[in-house]
């Protein structure tokens, strides 16, 4: 194990939607995340995603195992790409205090953190028992994620000028004063390629979907919006946070192979349907924290 932490700067970790948690909950949720991202931080820069990750699982869990709740991992990450996780179904806790789900992200955007880059950040959220929505094993979803300016304006169905078009008409301001996160993949080359024609600003973003999803949400953030296909995981822990934040999201399970595919509708998911960010988390009463990384 590295010996020295490379150095970057210290931010406090952010805690959104206290009000009506246990103080000593809401303290043990902000030191999992803090937790974590001192773990991960040795390994910046040094190539190794798998190491980063594990090591922030570790840290993460030692925290959360001793809370004052009695949680159960919703949403855990890792599971599409075999990396270190929390395991959906995994109870932490002492058993005392509220019971409730758990939405995971140990590390999002361990690439980033192996590489050095900006933007990897440790995540999670929780709502009371039984009100996250569990994506039973489709890891993709396509995304719109605006501030309430966006409540009632964005249509997921629509192409991607149209909504363009409709947010900036609603803020008062040109298509080209929009900022775009865009995940950099090339399934959404064409996505990007319309954004642009447009004239708004896109920002293509590696990887890591929280992150944006949290800015997109903020008013006056330095995103305006999120659009195109990520994880399902990450999607349910931004409604989370988009929720406590009082921002819009939409959602639709987008499976990126025939099997996943298969698997969706053998468990009666309906891939046309499109979610809300209360469809995603029904409470709410949500708990999020995050810690920066890189």
């Amino acid at each position: 194990m590295p010996q020295h932490t490379p150095s970057s700067p210290r931010t406090d970790p952010t805690v959104i939607g206290a009000a009506g948690w246990p103080s000593e909950l809401v303290e043990a949720v902000r030191a999992s995340v803090e937790a974590a991202a001192h773990a991960a931080r040795p390994w910046v820069g040094r190539g190794d995603k798998n190491a980063a990750d594990q090591a922030a699982v570790s840290a993460m869990r030692a925290v959360l195992m001793t809370a004052p709740f009695t949680g159960t991992v919703v949403i855990g990450e890792g599971e599409k790409d075999q990396a270190p996780m929390l395991a959906n179904g995994e109870r932490l806790g002492s058993g005392l205090g509220p019971e409730c789900d758990i939405a995971v992200d140990p590390l999002d955007g361990t690439t980033l953190a192996a590489l050095g880059l900006p933007g990897a950040v440790c995540v999670i959220a929780l709502a009371p028992r039984g009100t996250m929505f569990d994506p039973a094993g489709v890891f993709y979803m396509d995304k719109l994620i605006s501030a309430a300016v966006g409540r009632g304006v964005l249509d997921l169905s629509a192409p991607a000028t149209q909504n363009l078009r409709a947010l900036a008409a609603a803020r008062g301001v040109p298509e080209s004063a929009l900022t775009v996160s865009v995940l950099d993949k090339p399934r959404h080359v064409e996505l990007i390629r319309e954004l642009e024609f447009a004239g708004a600003r896109v920002i293509r973003a590696r990887e890591g979907d929280v992150s944006p999803a949290i800015v997109a949400a903020t008013p006056g953030g330095e995103i305006d919006l999120v659009m195109g296909i990520g994880g399902t995981p990450e999607g349910v822990i931004a409604a989370c946070a988009v929720r406590a934040l009082g921002g819009v999201m939409l959602g639709r399970l987008a499976p990126q192979s025939d099997a996943e595919e298969r698997g969706a509708r053998a468990t009666g998911l309906d891939l046309t349907r499109i979610f809300t960010a209360t469809d995603l988390v029904s409470s709410a009463r949500v708990l999020f924290a995050s810690a920066p990384v890189t």
